[in-house]
């Protein structure tokens, strides 16, 4: 099964795709907090921080109209067609994950 097919069927409802994101962050929480000694608050707040951060980075891609779009009277012409915000929200998670590690591997070595 492709990326893309799998990405479909997760992001196909908003409960679905809110509970893919929470099966994709939960080992990387886990992590921070048994294998980095974090609280479960800071690393919780820490990766709310990097999630918000990582959704305005993503944000952008594919959203550029490709023409075929039809244009209504008053329409704005940057606004995507389709933002696709459920498949965003899965890849902002996937990116924060490995932002969140690195940064949280990268505190024992500035003293934090």
């Amino acid at each position: 099964m492709s990326v893309d097919a799998l990405l479909e069927r997760g992001t196909a409802s908003i409960p679905r795709t809110l509970g893919l994101c929470i099966l994709l962050m939960l080992p990387v929480m886990l992590l921070a907090v048994w294998g980095f000694r974090l609280s479960g608050f800071g690393a919780g707040a820490l990766y709310f921080v990097v999630w918000w951060t990582v959704l305005f980075a993503v944000l952008p891609f594919r959203a550029a109209p490709d023409g075929s779009e039809v244009v209504v009277p008053g329409q704005d012409l940057g606004a995507p067609h389709k933002p696709q915000m459920r498949r965003k929200a899965v890849w902002t998670t996937l990116v924060s994950d490995v932002v969140f590690i690195i940064a949280v591997a990268a505190f024992p070595l500035a003293g934090l």
